[in-house]
């Protein structure tokens, strides 16, 4: 792995670890569906903005029917299922607990590649799993 995509993958952690401690702060009082739509009206403002600035209109073009298919219902399961159930979760739980079980998609996502994108279940990825459910159990 290059240091280029080390440093942008800690600034990732960085930046999904912020998020929980600001939305745990907000949801105390605020209905979680209303937290959600706040959330979701800044960040497509923000991107309306840095797509116009950047000029990128053109690339949204580019994309295939099929693909954009697929990121709208990337988009519906994480940016507003995955989201709403995990704000109600965080809304009566400590951040400590939700976030990490919460964080165990890879397992869910380890799997669903193994059957639907044919990817190998190693030894490696095997232990992963059991690392997973082992820290889920732990935090439960």
């Amino acid at each position: 792995m290059s240091w280029q995509a080390f440093v942008l993958l800690l600034l990732t952690a960085f930046f999904w670890g912020v998020p929980p401690i600001l939305e745990k702060s907000a949801l105390g009082v605020s209905d979680p569906v209303a937290g959600l739509t706040i959330r979701q009206i800044a960040v497509t403002l923000i991107l309306v903005v840095f797509v116009t600035l950047s000029g990128r209109w053109g690339d949204l073009q580019t994309v295939s029917a099929r693909d954009r298919w697929l990121f709208a219902f990337s988009g519906i399961s994480a940016g507003l299922l995955g989201m709403v159930t995990y704000y109600y979760a965080l809304r009566v739980t400590p951040a400590s607990r939700a976030v990490p079980i919460a964080a165990s998609y890879p397992l869910v996502a380890a799997v669903l590649a193994f059957i639907f994108l044919g990817e190998k279940l190693t030894a490696t990825r095997l232990a992963g799993i059991a690392l997973i459910i082992s820290g889920v159990y732990l935090v439960r």
